[in-house]
């Protein structure tokens, strides 16, 4: 497991985390055993407690993951049952006492690549000289990568700046040291509950039965490193080093309304990739760039819906798991302030001792808001 961090309740807003929201954390308390909770407003609550079921009294969220979608409906019923009355007498902490671990297990981890302004700016960055800044296959299926599933590491962790090969300007042969070229990709990312068998891929219209919930995700990047390496192959030690999540998960119980239609997809896609009605989220980033507010990305603007994604990850048959997680990709909006990367801004990369959190907000029921909490990683200098 990873490195656990401080809660903070900075930014988050304690009216963020209402009856409306209720996510899962795995949580510790001067030196407690991890185990399950959900928030409610600047307050922690112990599920194992609060609803007396042994599976959420475990240090990792692996189980419950596991036992599946009308499961997971339970749950969160009993949850907003049992609080329709307030605060328990028993098991709840203030948010600022508690110690938030890696929720959950992750067991393999993917990347995406579908935001259009982001793969357009990037294409107008990589490859000046064409006029259509995006690759041919780029419209037709998800892009992806697949990461390193143990480097996935809890908000709050220090991020050690990577060592690696790189290409010098001008130079002949590469040269071998820390990456000068540090950056940031906000992302969300997405937490499979219960996988499929290899050899039987899951459908867009099915992938709901598999999603449990999101969280933010920084998939930290050292762009000289990946732009020495990721040719024929793709990004491998440019990106391994370390991504960050935020210790909460929202349900996908709890983003119903935020859904909203992806942009048109023109052309039109694959039958497997088909459905009648793509579905993004309305959800709201916030890039903090060493106390800044820099960047606004929207994910509604997400060329690719989530259950595209998932349909794309298994269509060869590949099975996947409980824990599984894979990534948006970097979330960019149309406008220069709405970016989710800082090569996108021009340059301006990480220095040592830089910090950068990501928050994000978006519609809850009844005219409400739900907030994901913090992703917060801090670059510390690199290791002989």
């Amino acid at each position: 497991m990873s490195s656990p961090a401080p809660a903070s309740a900075t930014g988050t807003g304690p009216d963020l985390f209402g009856p409306a929201n209720l996510p899962y954390g795995i949580y510790s308390v001067d030196g407690s055993p991890p185990r399950a909770c959900t928030r409610l407003g600047d307050y922690v609550i112990d599920l194992g407690r609060l609803l007396g079921d042994p599976v959420l009294e475990q240090p990792t969220l692996d189980a419950f993951l596991a036992q599946g979608r009308r499961r997971w409906d339970e749950v969160r019923g009993a949850i907003t049952e049992a609080l329709s009355g307030g605060l328990p007498a028993d098991g709840v902490h203030p948010v600022a006492d508690v110690v938030l671990h890696l929720p959950f297990t992750v067991a393999d981890y993917v990347d995406f690549y579908a935001s259009e302004h982001h793969a357009s700016n990037l294409g107008r960055l990589f490859r000046p000289d064409n006029p259509n800044p995006l690759l041919p296959n780029w419209k037709h299926l998800p892009v992806s990568y697949t990461g390193r599933a143990a480097s996935v590491v809890v908000s709050g962790t220090e991020v050690v700046r990577p060592c690696g090969q790189r290409m010098p300007a001008g130079a002949e042969v590469p040269a071998f040291g820390p990456s000068t070229r540090l950056d940031i990709e906000a992302e969300l990312g997405f937490v499979v509950g219960v996988g499929n068998e290899m050899g039987t891929p899951i459908a867009a219209a099915d992938a709901e039965e598999h999603l449990f919930g999101v969280v933010l995700f920084n998939d930290w990047s050292a762009r000289d490193i990946q732009a020495w390496e990721y040719v024929p192959l793709g990004p491998h030690l440019g990106k391994s080093f370390a991504s960050t999540i935020s210790p909460w998960v929202v349900p996908m119980a709890a983003l119903e309304a935020a859904r909203v239609d992806t942009p048109v997809q023109d052309p039109p896609v694959l039958p497997y990739l088909a459905m009648d009605r793509p579905w993004g989220l309305d959800i709201e980033l916030e890039v903090e760039w060493n106390g800044e507010v820099v960047s606004r990305p929207p994910y509604s603007s997400m060329y690719w819906s989530p259950a595209q994604m998932l349909a794309h990850l298994t269509v060869n048959g590949a099975p996947t798991r409980t824990g599984d997680l894979f990534a948006s990709g970097t979330v960019s909006g149309p406008a220069p302030d709405q970016v989710g990367s800082f090569i996108e801004r021009g340059g301006g990369f990480l220095e040592d001792g830089d910090e950068v959190v990501l928050r994000a907000t978006a519609p809850g029921v009844d005219g409400t808001r739900i907030g994901f909490g913090e992703c917060r990683g801090r670059i510390a200098k690199a290791r002989p």
